[in-house]
């Protein structure tokens, strides 16, 4: 076979390379290599560490003492939940801040109402011995002019309220039937500007221009002798129509 010339030629190998090795020949068992390999290779592959050493498993009582540490550390920055007073403050705050929200806006957009008006007012006896001019306006719940005006009439009261003092007289109310007939009240509203001494400067009646109040209460606050508009008449609503009642609180001026 060596002569033939289209054979392969196999190379030479010494004799003495066979003898050199010192230990005798080892056969590998290769199925069992790969099926380790393989185990190694699904060991590998399900660790989620990249630290291929072995860890060490803790006890089931360090896992829970860590959990529960974890859980305490990762709370304490967190605000506490609130409880239920507080929560309940809260909402009396804030009704109570809605409320007076509301009130602002209703009085500063012209929702201003005769009761508003009278709930505001100074009681009239009180008036007439502060040593301020005052205006008395005479009114009735039932009154539509009294009505109309009461958004204007506020509006001037919160302009001069440090200077002159308002007071408020239901004409349905029997308290005051000496006062009607002082100021010889037939129509309302009816506006009685009075001096820091109590007398009379002139009255306007009925449904007027706002000018006119603000110019005889500016004229009051300035210490003026006379008002600008001392008999002036408008559209106004008869007394005559007076649903009388009698006094529950002496001390009520409305």
């Amino acid at each position: 076979m060596a002569s033939t010339s289209s054979a392969t030629t196999i190379p030479q190998f010494r004799s003495s390379s066979f003898h050199s090795h010192p230990h005798p020949p080892l056969f590998v068992n290769f199925s069992s290599h790969c099926q380790k390999t393989d185990l190694r290779r699904h060991r590998i592959f399900c660790q989620n560490n990249s630290d291929p050493s072995p860890t060490e498993e803790k006890p089931e009582s360090t896992i829970d003492a860590v959990a529960t540490e974890t859980t305490s550390s990762a709370g304490a920055g967190l605000p506490a939940y609130p409880t239920k007073d507080l929560n309940r403050r809260v909402a009396v705050a804030s009704v109570l801040g809605a409320v007076g929200l509301f009130a602002s806006a209703r009085l500063d957009f012209g929702g201003t109402s005769l009761k508003d008006l009278s709930a505001l007012a100074l009681p009239y006896e009180e008036a007439l011995s502060n040593g301020k001019p005052t205006v008395v306006e005479f009114y009735a719940d039932w009154c539509e002019v009294c009505r109309e005006l009461a958004p204007d009439v506020y509006k001037v009261k919160q302009q001069f309220k440090d200077k002159v003092n308002f007071v408020m007289l239901n004409v349905d109310n029997t308290k005051w039937e000496q006062e009607l007939d002082e100021f010889g009240v037939e129509g309302i509203p009816h506006f009685a500007f009075l001096d820091k001494d109590g007398n009379e400067e002139g009255n306007v009646v009925g449904r007027l221009p706002r000018q006119y109040l603000l110019e005889n209460v500016d004229a009051l606050a300035r210490g003026e002798a006379n008002v600008p508009h001392a008999r002036v008449v408008g559209q106004y609503s008869s007394t005559e129509g007076r649903r009388v009642h009698q006094v529950v609180d002496p001390r009520s001026h409305g």
